[in-house]
């Protein structure tokens, strides 16, 4: 489902609760049927603030909330050239996708190094 089906926004639980308490229950929902989180890929669109400072920051408590490396975790941001509500910089808006794996298959071998050649 979405984040609608899972969190409607006509559940008073859900007003303002951290977007942080919705990704751990969503994995704790993950655990319980027996899946693991392998990757995510987070796109933000923002005219401001910059990402690049934060970014770091950002993978390192996604992957906390996860259980996952940090390194597991792509952040790239973009902006929307000015248009919409973004462009105004009156919020901000953001894509994610998360690679899941039942527990019981191989966990993915290491990543090589970019500096190794093969």
């Amino acid at each position: 489902g979405d984040i609608g089906m899972l969190f409607p926004d006509t559940d008073e639980a859900n007003r303002d609760r951290a977007s942080s308490e919705f990704l751990a229950e969503a994995k704790s929902r993950l655990d319980a049927l027996g899946w693991r989180v392998e990757n995510a890929d987070i796109t933000l669109l923002a005219e401001a603030p910059r990402i690049a400072s934060y970014r770091s920051q950002m993978a390192e408590h996604i992957a906390g909330l996860l259980g996952i490396g940090a390194d597991r975790v792509n952040i790239k941001a973009t902006t929307s050239e000015g248009m919409g509500f973004v462009g105004r910089k009156e919020g901000m808006a953001c894509w994610a996708v998360a690679l899941i794996a039942r527990k019981d298959a191989a966990p993915p071998a290491p990543a090589k190094d970019a500096q190794q050649s093969t």
